[in-house]
């Protein structure tokens, strides 16, 4: 009997997931809303999956699927308060208390750095400076930030965020895909945190390629709820060009899958090792997945859904953006990099 059930806990699946979905009230694109599905889920006890590495890796991200799959802007949210849960779970040997909302900003662009000050031994820092794109930031009560120490060290430190010096803005997010997100700039004036682990921690800590290829499961996770709608229409309205158009994604969803699985089987089997190459390639076949799957559902039903159907031009306007977190070629030259660097590279069954 898992912890979950042993103290009365509904466990984090994917079926009970979508059942609890399925009755909320949703007002899509709204930054409000989501924030309150967010809550809705840790209030039910729902925001709690399988941490990585731990057998059950692949519930794990069916469970983000699920989420994904009703809302891609409650899914960045939902993924970044579980993704939270893990990193303090692994770093900070302790899950945090029941019924906060976390969020993980771990985004560095050369524009928006963020600096830790004080001793570089010491638990205690304050931090000072802009974080960009910091995804439910009016929404959330706390948060893992990564910032950088006085010895030009990056961290990441928790931080609770109704301090006095904690500023959310509006600005810092223009595009229409995933604006119920609300990515925006936070300032910090001299707000205490608490660093988690040493340096370099959260980079060089197994569950950082472990989380990274969770996000291939968001992405998949829209994308198979994106086919079910070609699916659905197919089956009432078939024609030989939507037939093409369904088997087409098929084949790209049933290989991205059996991928995922695998990769969550690898992470479950070596969870201390250093799971960069399988975790890449996982998100690059989730990402042409996401593409393909868009521009298939696209052309096989038309405009109408586009125009009429609240949840379908939802995720078809979010999932092109949300893929935009991976890096594209800069990561497929990456992952040959790791592909040269094995001694024997395989690809047979």
């Amino acid at each position: 009997m898992n912890r979950a059930e042993t103290l009365g806990t509904p466990r984090a699946e994917a079926g009970a997931l979508r059942a609890f979905l399925a009755t909320l009230p949703f007002e899509r694109g709204s930054a409000e809303a989501t924030g309150q599905a967010l809550r809705a889920l840790i209030d039910a006890r729902l925001d709690r999956p399988p941490l990585p590495g731990q057998g059950e890796t692949a519930a794990r991200w069916r469970a983000l699927g699920a989420v994904a799959g009703f809302d891609l802007s409650v899914v960045k949210l939902y993924e970044g308060h579980t993704d939270a849960v893990a990193i303090l779970a692994e770093l900070d040997g302790h899950e945090p208390e029941a019924g906060k909302a976390w969020a993980v900003w771990a985004a560095e662009p050369p524009d928006a750095r963020l600096s830790a000050l004080g001793e570089a031994s010491a638990e205690s820092v304050l931090l000072q400076g802009t974080k960009a794109w910091c995804s439910g930031a009016a929404s959330v009560t706390h948060a893992l930030v990564t910032a950088w120490n006085e010895a030009g060290e990056p961290i990441i430190a928790a931080v609770a965020l109704d301090h006095p010096g904690v500023t959310v803005s509006g600005s810092g997010w223009s595009a229409v895909g995933m604006r119920a997100s609300a990515s925006v700039e936070v300032r910090f004036e001299h707000v205490p945190a608490r660093r988690i682990g040493g340096a370099r921690a959260y980079l060089e800590r197994p569950g950082f390629w472990q989380g990274g290829a969770g996000i291939a499961a968001c992405w998949f996770g829209a994308a198979a709820a994106i086919a079910q709608f070609v699916a659905r229409d197919v089956r009432k309205r078939p024609a030989p060009y939507k037939l093409a158009h369904l088997g087409a994604i098929d084949t790209t969803l049933s290989a991205t899958a059996a991928l995922l699985r695998e990769t969550a089987t690898h992470i479950d089997r070596e969870p201390h090792a250093h799971a960069m190459a399988h975790a890449m390639r996982a998100r690059l076949a989730a990402e042409r997945a996401a593409a393909r799957v868009v521009e298939r559902a696209g052309r096989a039903l038309g405009a109408g859904p586009l125009c009429r159907d609240p949840h379908f031009a939802q995720l078809m306007a979010d999932l092109p953006v949300f893929i935009r977190q991976s890096h594209a070629e800069r990561d497929e030259a990456a992952l040959a990099e790791c592909v040269i660097e094995e001694e024997e590279t395989s690809w047979q069954v």
